[in-house]
């Protein structure tokens, strides 16, 4: 009887994640059967099982599951896969890498009458993004509401609030370079830039998803920060425009990667993109630097939608 049911999940289960059968569920489980995610906890039912599986092998059309083994107790089942494919299409927003991944997981299962009505995971498309090194941030977001202050008076939203709090923020303004699959140059003005650490040397930049560059940095190993000079005003007007060309009449040259780096910058660097993190509308990269240039020339400065003179800075 055992081996009967052992067969019937196992067969299922291959039915679904290698051939997106995943009406082949619907004989295995409960009417009110329930999956949680041992990573987020969040509960979610056979529908929402189904359409995350014909999501993750439209991402991956040729994924492959193993089952490496089954383990019965009674009702108590544990079932231990590995799955392989590779990044094809695009899978929660986040564009193909063309990266074979393969993951590993196990799933504790509890039947009734000889169906699933409880499933916990170790894994879900979020963790499938995490092993192929986008982890997710967004498990820091899902409980804001309770956090938001508006003010009663006058009716003004959150958003109102945080503009305010960056319009003090001074920073300097940068230019976020890299090369698509074709070797063309794109970039991407932006003032979300910090150092992580001097040693490794790390830095990041924020991103969002909507730019035009986002794809090819994505895809990319490599991306180039250019911290732009007070000389530099109308390459800033370039890169913040939706000019399809932005690199057709400026000087640069290559980095030792071919991360294009901009001429006269006060600062330019190229680094080896080691992370990225998944945050709502943005992507958080994380880079080792690999190599910098720095110029004896003032930077440009950026503070509530206005650009100044680096070098007419006053000091307290």
């Amino acid at each position: 009887m055992q081996q009967t049911i052992n067969h019937t999940l196992t067969a299922a289960w291959t039915a679904a994640w290698d051939e997106g059968d995943v009406g082949a569920f619907d004989a295995i489980v409960t009417a009110d059967y329930q999956r949680e995610s041992a990573g987020t906890k969040k509960i979610t039912g056979l529908k929402e099982l189904q359409q995350e599986i014909l999501e993750v092998r439209a991402a991956f059309p040729d994924l492959t599951t193993r089952i490496d083994k089954v383990i019965a107790d009674g009702d108590d089942v544990a079932i231990f896969w590995t799955t392989t494919g590779t990044f094809t299409h695009p899978l929660g927003g986040v564009p193909p890498t063309g990266r074979v991944v393969e993951t590993r997981g196990s799933n504790a299962l509890t039947l009734r009458d000889g169906r699933i009505a409880y499933e916990r995971v170790t894994w879900d498309a979020a963790e499938l993004l995490a092993d192929l090194g986008v982890p997710s941030l967004h498990s820091a977001f899902e409980d804001e509401t309770a956090n938001v202050v508006v003010d009663e008076l006058t009716g003004n939203l959150p958003l109102d609030v945080m503009k305010g709090f960056n319009r003090q923020f001074i920073t300097g303004v940068t230019v976020v370079t890299t090369v698509d699959e074709d070797g063309k140059p794109r970039g991407l003005a932006a003032n979300s830039y910090a150092s992580i650490s001097l040693d490794p040397p790390l830095v990041l930049v924020c991103v969002q998803k909507t730019s035009s560059t986002y794809p090819a940095l994505f895809q990319s190993e490599h991306f180039g920060i250019n911290i732009l000079s007070n000389k530099q005003h109308d390459t800033v007007r370039t890169f913040a425009s939706k000019t399809p060309d932005k690199f057709a009449n400026l000087e640069w040259h290559a980095g030792p990667h071919g991360v294009p780096l901009i001429d006269g910058s006060a600062a330019s660097l190229e680094a080896e993109i080691k992370e990225r993190f998944q945050a709502k509308t943005h992507t958080i990269f994380v880079g080792r630097v690999r190599h910098a240039e720095v110029a004896d020339v003032d930077p440009m400065i950026y503070k509530a939608g206005h650009f100044f003179d680096g070098a007419r800075l006053e000091e307290l």
